[in-house]
């Protein structure tokens, strides 16, 4: 991960660990350690090699101010004086967790007990908003305290189970439709307000809107700090005025002014160039940042400033001067705010991240690297960078695909030499993921469907014994214990809960942990991830990473959301165009 060069950081912003944690990240240690894995050793996960710092955050507070979003909310109880004082004194000011809207809701429904859950990264404010809800409607509230990883785990089957008669869902999107919950169910996304003059300035430093100047001087930019090319330029120097590692006098670039007919010298000065083309994608609490940060880079810069070494044309149609303090690129990029439905724009999740085409590069904004995996999984050619709100930092991050696929492969292998010949020596066990909505019945009756049609499928009468198996969370220890002893044969686990536990940690289990698309893959229902792909610029790929791995696992069409549907009666395509 290589550290880029960013705005230094004004006031403070709310520490790291507040931020809504969606799902489980691996420690700096577990990111640099190597050697064999074991169950109770895991090695790293496939994290590109480190090239810098990766620095701790600095506190700070937003620029913009929490606002009321709810317009329906009536006047008595957005302008409660007594609600708005414990609101500002007890909760964070640029967390918004909407606690007009949600005490309307619990009056508007005469709710008696009340669900509250939230990833852990939000329990800290938990007795809080119990205690604002319980003072301000005649609910109780429960607090369900299991781990929350994601949006999949919500979990209205507990609540229900439990008496209440309304669910509100802290941190997360509404994957799981409010039509499909088994009680009344309020989703909270809890946007998080940003600096967001210091991003768009960081970006601005060190990405230059010239495609050109962007794919030579930053994405080309080796680990060792030379350039693909023939000039090669060591980290710690100024490139362009750009790409900054550390402090040194920029280079002297235009600035851009006001011209006579409303547009800027910045519009004329990249007539004929290609725009870097961004990619920009966040978790859901950072999709308002997400918005602001694509109009502030799609619209020029207009720098004040007098000028300096002014230098004019005859026509007086154009004035350029300098200014040695500024080293911001003014021009404008070609932004784009990719989508998988469900999801809103923008939005990844871990599982769950859109393919990418015409894009330069991905910029995420949010700390950690969970979701961002996703996205890097599922277009290994494209650079991405990282930008934390936290503590402030633009990085370049990367993910050792060779590996991942690698190890995944491996796990295919051994599947499939598993398959039955003598079928009384082989069961597969078909995990049902029981954390919240994780786990989907009819996904994993489809699943059923493959095993038992597969010796149709190959011309055989062997079909796939199996066993199916409940879990709410799944561990080496806890599958190990299926084949202690002489008479465990379960040759091979599929698991519907999460793929990233089969990509993230699937070497630490004995035996081959599979995701439903590597099943599908093993069963020859899926095409895997052999073939050649082309990078964006039209030449072959690294050859070790070829085909698609997908991250489709929630998108709308794809075959695994189909299956959450259909159950036993999905269509399985002999290969699926991934």
């Amino acid at each position: 991960m290589a550290t880029l060069h960013t705005e230094p950081p004004s006031g403070s912003i709310r520490a790291q660990d507040d931020q809504p944690r969606t799902a489980p990240e691996a420690s700096a240690q577990d990111l640099a350690g190597k050697g064999r894995a074991t169950a109770s050793k895991p090695k790293k996960r496939f994290v590109g090699k480190s090239t810098g710092p990766s620095g701790s955050g600095a506190k700070g507070s937003p620029s913009s101010p929490r606002g009321i979003l709810h317009t329906s909310v009536p006047p008595e109880i957005l302008q409660d004086s007594l609600l708005n004082e414990a609101i500002a004194q007890n909760l964070p000011s640029n967390y918004q967790f909407e606690m007009h809207k949600t005490i309307w809701n619990i009056r508007k429904w005469d709710c008696k007990m009340v669900g509250l859950q939230m990833p852990e990264g939000l329990l800290m404010w938990a007795c809080i908003l119990s205690d604002i809800i319980e003072r301000f409607t005649s609910a109780q509230t429960v607090i369900l305290g299991d781990v929350t990883y994601g949006a999949c785990c919500i979990d209205d089957y507990t609540a229900l189970a439990l008496g209440c008669d309304m669910l509100v869902h802290y941190g997360h999107s509404c994957l799981v439709p409010i039509d499909v919950t088994t009680i009344r169910t309020l989703y909270v996304f809890v946007e998080i307000s940003i600096d967001s003059e210091h991003l768009v300035r960081t970006i601005r430093r060190n990405f230059p809107s010239n495609r050109d100047d962007f794919l030579r001087e930053v994405v080309h930019q080796q680990h060792d700090g030379s350039a693909q090319g023939p000039e090669a330029t060591p980290i710690g120097t100024v490139i362009a005025g750009r790409r900054r590692i550390e402090g040194s006098q920029p280079e002297k670039k235009p600035t851009a002014v006001e011209l006579e007919n409303g547009g800027t010298s910045a519009d004329l000065a990249t007539v004929g160039q290609e725009h870097t083309r961004l990619a920009l994608v966040s978790t859901i609490q950072f999709s308002a940042a997400l918005n602001k940060l694509k109009e502030d880079l799609s619209a020029g810069l207009v720098l004040d400033g007098k000028p300096t070494d002014t230098e004019q044309e005859q026509s007086g149609s154009t004035v350029a001067h300098y200014d040695p303090n500024v080293d911001l690129d003014s021009g404008v990029y070609s932004v784009s705010v990719p989508r998988s439905k469900p999801l809103s724009p923008g939005e990844i999740l871990g599982c769950t991240a859109p393919r990418l085409k015409d894009v330069d590069a991905i910029l995420y904004l949010a700390d950690g690297r969970f979701h961002l995996e996703a996205i890097m999984i599922a277009n290994p050619t494209v650079p991405a960078f990282r930008y934390d709100p936290y503590s402030k930092k633009l990085t370049r991050e990367y993910y050792d695909h060779e590996e991942m696929r690698a190890v995944r492969g491996t796990a295919v292998t051994t599947a499939k030499a598993s398959l039955p010949g003598d079928a009384s020596q082989t069961v597969w066990g078909v995990v049902l993921g029981t954390l919240g909505r994780q786990g989907s019945l009819r996904q994993m009756e489809a699943i059923l469907r493959q095993l038992d049609t597969y010796g149709e499928d190959t011309g055989t009468s062997n079909r796939i014994p199996y066993m199916p198996i409940l879990l709410s969370e799944l561990s080496p220890a806890k599958l190990s214990l299926f084949n202690d002893g002489s008479q465990g044969n379960i040759t091979t686990f599929i698991q519907t809960s999460c793929p990233r536990l089969s990509i993230d940690w699937g070497y630490a289990f004995e035996r081959p942990l599979l995701s439903p698309y590597e099943a599908a893959v093993v069963l020859g229902r899926a095409r895997g991830w052999d073939d050649n792909v082309e990078d964006d610029t039209g030449s072959m790929a690294n050859s070790a990473i070829r085909g698609v791995y997908p991250m489709d696992f929630y998108e709308a069409g794809s075959v695994w959301a189909t299956s959450r549907l259909k159950g036993r009666d999905t269509v399985w395509p002999l290969q699926i165009a991934v």
